[in-house]
């Protein structure tokens, strides 16, 4: 889908170029924003690899394990439908503290882990579960108590004081997830988006327990 959406923005761009004469600006302003991007990656490799070497050593300290330990009882409580001792469970504590420390790299695999072990536990097959639904909304609002990333881009770009963003980082994130958490739950709720039992979903059932 991205790629139809990237591919219509450049059609339209061209389009709307060549029909108000300024097709040029259009191909200046592409090359410009190349060579940007070029400036910017390099510049990100330095800082990127400072932090991501810091997480690194908070991983290994165990400090993603304190935190998964401090919001275990929180998603018990948003994950109902999982129990508590299965692997999905365990792969969306992690990827959610990885997430809180900015551990992009780290958190992305964990987050593949999470939905292929919610998926074991899906009864309707291709239709997303109320707890992947809730783990896909953690996940895109993301509590960040150190936003590296956004860090390293301000750093990059030659940011005096790049740091200044965590407090209003913290603050906005801790908003979104809290939007999002009420949203999901109240969506869960509504009669249209209740997954409604069908045969395959018996048949389903019926073979887990047989086996």
């Amino acid at each position: 889908m991205l790629n139809y959406i990237w591919i219509g923005l450049i059609l339209i761009a061209v389009v709307v170029g060549g029909i108000t004469g300024r097709i040029e600006e259009v191909t200046k302003a592409a090359i410009d924003s190349a060579e940007t991007a070029v400036k910017l990656s390099i510049g990100l490799i330095g800082v990127m690899s400072l932090w991501l070497g810091i997480m690194k050593i908070a991983e290994e300290g165990g400090i993603i394990n304190f935190i998964a330990r401090v919001i275990k009882p929180l998603t018990r409580r948003l994950f109902p439908d999982v129990p508590p001792d299965h692997p999905a469970m365990g792969a969306m504590i992690m990827n959610i503290a990885a997430n809180m420390l900015g551990l992009s790299n780290a958190a992305t695999p964990l987050g593949l882990k999470a939905m292929q072990e919610l998926e074991k536990l899906n009864k309707v097959e291709g239709t997303a579960t109320n707890a992947m639904c809730t783990f896909l909304a953690l996940n895109t609002s993301s509590l960040q108590l150190l936003p590296a990333t956004a860090v390293a881009l301000l750093a990059s770009a030659g940011s005096k004081n790049p740091t200044a963003i965590i407090s209003t980082a913290l603050i906005a994130t801790f908003c979104s997830t809290v939007v999002a958490i009420v949203l999901v739950k109240v969506f869960e709720k509504l009669p249209i988006f209740k997954i409604k039992n069908t045969a395959a979903d018996t048949s389903k059932v019926n073979d887990s327990k047989e086996g």
